[in-house]
C-alpha cells in the first residue's frame, strides 16, 4: 500500500525536475520534456559541460515537431511508409519538399497571357491548335520553391508560338520540365527570354522537344544569366525536324558552375540552323556536354561564337558530333578563350560524315583532346592547343584581380588577406545573406531510420518523391557527392543532420569544452566597412576548429569539417563613416593552402596560389565556427 504512493511522488519529482530544466531554459523553447527541442536541450547539457550560455542561433535550428509528431512519424520511417504522409511531414518538420502539382487540362482557344503565375502542370496545352500566340511573363517570378511541367505542349500544333519572359527570376530552387514540347509541329517557334534569371538553383529539362517539327523556330535569350549551380538538359531536340532553327544568345551569362547537356540534339535533322553565340561568357567552371548532337543530320549549320569567352576553366566534351552528317557545316569562332585553362574533348566528331563537311576553329583557345576526329574538310586558324601554363595564370590572376571578370565570379571581399583583420581596415563585405530555403534539422529519432547514400538515392527519391533527373534528386547527389568525398589532406569530416550529430562531431574534435560561434548579423552585406576592435580566439594562436557549411538539402544538412593549420577571430565591423558598431564578424584564416587548386576563387582574387598565401573568409549567416572555449 505504502510502495504506489511513493512509486507516484518519485515519478511526480522526475517529472517536476525535467519540467523545471526545459522550462527555466528559454532557448529549449518548449515547457513539454519530450519534444525534440527539450530532449536537445538535456543533451547539450550533457555533452558540453562548461556552463556557457547556450547559443540561440543553433538551437532555433531545432526540429519544430511536437512529441505526438515526433513519434508519429519515427513509426512511419520505421516502417518505410513516411512517404504515404509528405506534406504532412513537410508541413510539420519545416522541410524543403517540391510541390505536388496537378494536371492541367485548361483548354484556351483564344491567345493568353499569363502573368504572375506559379506552379503549374501544362498538359495537352496548345496541342493540334492552328496559329495564335501565348505569353508566359512574370511567371514564378520571385519564388522559393517552385515547380512547373510542361507535357505535350502545342504538340502538332500549326503557326503557334510561345514566349516566355522573366520567368523564373529570382527563384530559389526552380525544378521546369518540358516533354514532348512542340512535337510534331509545323512553323511557329518558341522564345524564352530572361528565363531563370538570378536563379539559385535551376534545374531545366527539354525533352523531345520540336522533335519531327517542321520550320520550327527556337530562340533562348538571356538565358539563366547570373545563375548559381543547376542543369539544364537537352534530349533528343529537334530530332528528325525539317528545317529547324536554334538560338541560344547570351546564354548562361556570368552563371556559377552551370552546366548544360545536349543529347540526341537535331539528330537526323534536315537542314537544321544552330547558332551559339555569347554561350557561357564571364561564366565560372561551366560545363556542357553534347552527345549525338546533328547526328546523321543532312546540311547542318553549327556555329559558336564567342563561346565561353572569358569564362574561368571550364570543360565541354563533344562525342559522336556530327557522326555521319552530309554536308554539315560547323564552325567554332573565339571559342574558349578561358580565363584559366579549359578542357574540352572531341570523340567521333564529324568522323564518317560526307558530302564535304566542314568544320572550322578560328580563334580557338583552351586545351583540348581530338580522338577519332575526321581529317578531312578540317581548318585551323589563330588556334591555340595550350592556353598558358600555372605561373602565366597566377601572373593572369595577378594582373586581373581587382578587374570585373573576377568580381563577377568572386564577389569582393569573400576572401581576403590576414594582415586586413586589423582596427582602423575599410574592406568590402560579400553578401553573407543566407539564400538557401529555410530548413530545419530533424531529431535524431527519425533521422537515424532515412536513407543517406548515393547507394540509396532510389529510396531518398522514393521517400521526398523526386522525379528522375529533377532539382529534388540533383541537389540530393550534390550534396551526397560533398559529403562522401574522400577528406582532403588532413581534414575531418562529417555530414549532420541533427543538431546532436553535430554536437558529436565537435566534441569528438575538440573535447566537450566547446563554444560555437557565427557572425551576429547579415549588415554590412555587399558595403564597405571598417574593422573595429578584433579578438584572436585562443589568444590568435593557430588552433583547431570546427566549421559547418550548410548543404541543399530537404532537411536542414550541414557539411562539417576540420582542417589544420587555422586562426579563428571575431572583429567589431563599423560603419566606415559614422563608425557606429553594425555587425560582430566570425574570421577563419588558412595558414596553409597548398592543397588548394591554382583556379580557386581565392586565388583569382588575391593573387599568388597554392602554399604561397594565407586565405581568410567569414562566417556566412547560418554557418557555424566551433572551437575549444577560451
Amino acid at each position: 500500500m505504502m510502495n504506489k504512493p511513493l512509486n507516484l511522488i518519485c515519478f511526480f519529482f522526475l517529472f517536476s525536475s525535467i519540467t523545471v530544466i526545459s522550462a527555466g531554459d528559454d532557448v529549449a523553447g518548449d515547457k513539454n520534456p519530450f519534444t525534440p527541442k527539450a530532449f536537445l536541450n538535456r543533451y547539450w547539457d550533457k555533452e558540453i559541460r562548461n556552463g556557457l550560455p547556450k547559443p540561440s542561433f543553433l538551437f532555433s535550428k531545432a526540429s519544430p515537431l511536437s512529441t505526438v509528431e515526433a513519434a508519429t512519424f519515427a513509426k512511419l520511417a520505421s516502417g518505410n511508409v513516411l512517404s504515404t504522409r509528405l506534406p504532412e511531414f513537410c508541413s510539420a518538420a519545416n522541410l524543403l519538399c517540391l510541390p505536388e502539382v496537378a494536371q492541367s487540362l485548361e483548354k484556351h482557344g483564344d491567345d493568353v497571357n499569363f502573368a504572375i503565375y506559379r506552379d503549374k502542370n501544362f498538359t495537352n496545352y496548345g496541342t493540334d491548335r492552328p496559329g495564335g500566340f501565348d505569353s508566359f511573363k512574370n511567371y514564378s517570378d520571385g519564388e522559393n520553391v517552385l515547380v512547373n511541367d510542361f507535357r505535350r505542349y502545342s504538340r502538332n500544333s500549326a503557326g503557334h508560338k510561345e514566349t516566355f519572359t522573366s520567368y523564373a527570376t529570382n527563384a530559389n530552387v526552380a525544378d521546369q520540365s518540358f516533354h514532348t514540347y512542340g512535337a510534331g509541329a509545323t512553323g511557329g517557334g518558341g522564345e524564352f527570354k530572361t528565363y531563370t534569371t538570378e536563379t539559385n538553383v535551376p534545374n531545366e529539362v527539354f525533352t523531345s522537344y520540336s522533335d519531327s517539327a517542321n520550320g520550327r523556330t527556337q530562340s533562348f535569350n538571356s538565358y539563366t544569366e547570373n545563375g548559381n549551380s543547376g542543369q539544364q538538359s537537352f534530349t533528343s531536340y529537334g530530332k528528325n525536324g525539317n528545317g529547324p532553327t536554334e538560338e541560344f544568345t547570351s546564354y548562361g551569362t556570368s552563371s556559377n558552375t552551370a552546366g548544360s547537356g545536349f543529347s540526341n540534339y537535331a539528330e537526323t535533322s534536315n537542314a537544321g540552323n544552330d547558332s551559339f553565340k555569347s554561350y557561357g561568357v564571364d561564366m565560372n567552371n561551366p560545363t556542357n556536354s553534347f552527345s549525338n548532337y546533328a547526328n546523321g543530320g543532312n546540311g547542318a549549320t553549327q556555329t559558336f561564337s564567342t563561346y565561353r569567352e572569358k569564362s574561368n576553366v571550364g570543360a565541354d566534351s563533344f562525342t559522336s558530333y556530327a557522326k555521319t552528317a552530309n554536308a554539315a557545316k560547323i564552325g567554332f569562332d573565339n571559342y574558349g578563350k578561358s580565363f584559366n585553362d579549359g578542357t574540352d574533348t572531341f570523340t567521333s566528331y564529324a568522323k564518317t560524315s560526307t558530302g564535304e563537311t566542314k568544320v572550322g576553329f578560328k580563334g580557338y583557345g583552351v586545351k583540348n583532346d581530338f580522338k577519332e576526329y575526321s581529317k578531312e574538310g578540317v581548318s585551323f586558324a589563330k588556334y591555340t592547343n595550350v592556353s598558358s601554363s600555372l605561373s602565366a595564370s597566377v601572373k593572369v590572376n595577378k594582373n586581373a584581380a581587382s578587374g570585373s571578370l573576377v568580381k563577377k565570379w568572386v564577389e569582393p571581399g569573400k576572401f581576403f588577406r590576414e594582415k586586413m583583420l586589423k582596427e582602423g581596415t575599410v574592406m568590402p563585405m560579400p553578401d553573407i545573406r543566407d539564400k538557401l530555403p529555410k530548413r530545419s534539422f530533424l531529431p535524431r529519432s527519425i533521422l537515424a531510420k532515412l536513407p543517406f547514400s548515393t547507394s540509396k538515392i532510389d529510396e531518398m527519391k522514393g521517400l521526398f518523391k523526386a522525379s528522375d533527373n529533377g532539382s529534388m534528386e540533383k541537389m540530393m547527389r550534390d550534396s551526397l557527392g560533398d559529403c562522401e568525398r574522400v577528406p582532403a589532406k588532413g581534414e575531418t569530416k562529417r555530414c549532420v543532420g541533427s543538431i546532436e550529430d553535430m554536437i558529436d562531431f565537435a566534441t569528438s574534435v575538440l573535447g566537450r569544452n566547446v563554444v560555437v560561434r557565427t557572425t551576429e548579423n547579415v549588415n554590412g552585406s555587399k558595403k564597405d566597412v571598417m574593422v573595429g576592435r578584433v579578438n584572436g580566439i585562443n589568444g590568435g594562436k593557430v588552433t583547431r576548429s570546427v566549421s559547418c557549411h550548410q548543404s541543399l538539402f530537404p532537411y536542414l544538412l550541414y557539411y562539417c569539417h576540420s582542417v589544420p593549420k587555422v586562426r579563428v577571430y571575431q572583429a567589431e565591423l563599423l560603419d566606415p563613416k559614422s563608425k557606429d558598431k553594425i555587425n560582430q564578424g566570425v574570421a577563419v584564416c588558412h595558414l596553409d593552402t597548398s592543397d588548394w587548386s591554382p583556379t580557386h576563387g581565392a586565388f583569382m582574387s588575391l593573387g599568388s596560389g597554392p602554399g604561397r598565401i594565407e586565405v581568410c573568409h567569414w562566417i556566412f549567416e547560418n554557418d557555424l565556427s566551433w572551437t575549444v572555449a577560451d
